[in-house]
């Protein structure tokens, strides 16, 4: 019995002294394999791709292995492809799927199937929740909200009160947002002979018509610019997203209503905006035709710097990949995810441009404490 006690000591005193040396320690995953699938690959999913790969290296520098696998469907119309896509993912095995959605019913059934396979999905271009899936966080941005924003530019412009035309014109402080609370609170002081001044003539290039995003960014824009009876709105056409497109159906618009009886394009996105700038430019009617768009990329950066475009709203898509990283990682790790990352979109024009390329404000991720938050689970 004696000897017998003794053997349990000794076990046990190996077993102590093995895992002081960290044999039996935690250890992180070799790797964290994140698959990425927007809706395409270009313009401002290129830039939040290329964040995707940034934040991933950052973790790879601080300590953590993780890896970006992305595809992306063969345009905005391709609804299958995005579907067919996620479902590879899953087949992969991959830790995380991170989604920007061609569209929202068409991805649901695919998040189902990520959800039954136990794979955390994270969302970004969107707060708005999908009913009836999980997903562990959304990173985005109201697409109401951000043509609302868009619209108010388009009244600043042309007499209303704000930074870029001839209206009045008010200090922005310095680090100070023109997000939606600061258009909305400056436009309540709008008065009636204000009001009257703002006038103008334009068209809109949406995104896919009927869609889910186009319809509620073209919604947000009315919802501002109706109010405002001296805007006339006399035309809107769609162009899916895509920069030749909007090459031609601002080209549509510019021989429908000649030279003279137009005054502005808002696009509901950058790509096809730098369309409708190209076209207008070919025709020689850029000082006539002010263009306007939603959301920001190092290119329209530069052209607006440059003043080839009056405004944008940005909806942070080096945002999407940085955090859509760090929200990843936590996942992958059976951390808490924070379920919201709301953008606030707000306005990149010439005197402010600088700000958002080539070196967008991020704040750092602490990597060092994810990693001491999952070893101490």
């Amino acid at each position: 019995m004696i000897k017998k006690s003794l053997l349990i000591i000794l076990v046990f005193a190996l077993l102590v002294t093995v895992s002081s040396f960290g044999v039996f320690a935690k250890e992180l995953p070799k790797e964290i394999v994140i698959g990425w699938t927007p809706p395409d690959i270009t313009g401002v999913f290129r830039t939040a791709t290329h964040y995707f790969e940034v934040g991933a290296f950052d973790a790879v520098l601080n300590g953590i292995t993780v890896s970006i696998i992305y595809r992306a469907p063969a345009s905005h119309i391709a609804f299958g492809d995005q579907v067919a896509i996620i479902e590879d993912f899953i087949t992969m095995g991959v830790d995380v799927i991170a989604i920007s959605p061609i569209e929202v019913e068409v991805i649901i059934p695919a998040i189902r199937k990520a959800n039954e396979a136990g794979i955390p999905v994270i969302i970004v271009n969107l707060l708005e929740p999908i009913a009836g899936v999980e997903v562990v966080s959304y990173i985005g941005f109201d697409n109401f909200e951000c043509a609302e924003v868009s619209a108010h530019t388009v009244l600043d412009y042309f007499s209303g009160p704000g930074v870029l035309g001839t209206g009045r014109k008010v200090t922005v402080k310095p680090g100070e947002y023109l997000d939606l609370k600061w258009w909305r609170d400056l436009y309540a002081t709008v008065t009636p002979e204000e009001k009257a001044a703002i006038k103008a003539t334009g068209v809109i290039i949406e995104g896919v018509a009927g869609g889910f995003f186009s319809t509620a960014r073209v919604n947000g824009f009315h919802s501002v610019i109706d109010e405002y009876p001296g805007i006339k709105i006399v035309g809107t056409l769609p162009a899916d997203w895509n920069r030749e497109k909007g090459i031609k159906a601002a080209e549509d618009f510019l021989t429908a209503n000649p030279k003279g009886t137009l005054d502005f394009i808002w696009a509901a996105s950058n790509e096809m905006g730098m369309g409708a700038m190209l076209a207008a430019e070919a025709a020689g009617r850029q000082d006539e035709v002010k263009i306007f768009t939603n959301d920001v990329t190092p290119e329209s950066v530069m052209l607006i710097a440059e003043g080839r475009m009056v405004a944008e709203t940005t909806h942070g898509f080096a945002d999407w990949g940085w955090y859509g990283v760090e929200y990843a990682v936590r996942a992958a790790l059976g951390l808490d995810v924070p379920p919201i990352f709301d953008i606030r979109p707000r306005t990149m024009y010439q005197e402010n441009a600088h700000e958002f390329f080539p070196d967008p404000k991020l704040e750092p991720i602490d990597w060092k404490a994810i990693k001491a938050e999952y070893l101490a689970k």
